[in-house]
């Protein structure tokens, strides 16, 4: 193979990756699931919910697109907290965004199987929501070994 021709076979295939990376990435729906244990006019919980929509965006995750957002306003009720948190995770979400420790505790008690991402909670390690900073989930899932 040629210089030119290496080179033009290099520039089609990095045109063609980015598409080619798109098309799988579209392939599965990707599904969040958001709690939030406050009316849907709290001014607060309004805003850390378009934080954390934009940031999803500025990472190329758009609702509708490539990923699906449920979202749960739960206005202060302890039984709507609840019985959201359970319709939510009966949806199969990949994860489940929890507002505050409220919505953490809820959640933890409803499923030990699906990721909780969680915000505005003061002491997660204090609560047992996590064992570390450092490792909030624990043991790694993988040990990396080196050869000597």
């Amino acid at each position: 193979m040629r210089r030119r021709e290496f080179i033009t076979f290099l520039g089609g295939a990095a045109t063609v990756w980015p598409l080619a990376a798109q098309a799988q990435q579209d392939e599965r729906l990707r599904r969040i699931g958001v709690l939030i244990p406050s009316p849907a006019d709290d001014r607060v919980y309004q805003a850390r919910l378009a934080a954390f929509l934009n940031g999803l965006r500025q990472l190329g995750w758009t609702d509708g697109r490539n990923v699906r957002i449920d979202t749960s306003w739960a206005a202060g009720d302890a039984d709507l907290i609840r019985r959201y948190a359970e319709e939510l995770v009966a949806l199969g979400p990949d994860v489940v965004m929890a507002i505050n420790s409220v919505a953490v505790q809820i959640l933890r008690q409803v499923t030990q199987s699906i990721p909780i991402v969680f915000a505005a909670v003061a002491d997660p390690v204090g609560a047992g929501y996590v064992e570390s900073l450092a490792r909030p989930g624990g043991k790694p899932r993988y040990r990396l070994t080196v050869a000597r």
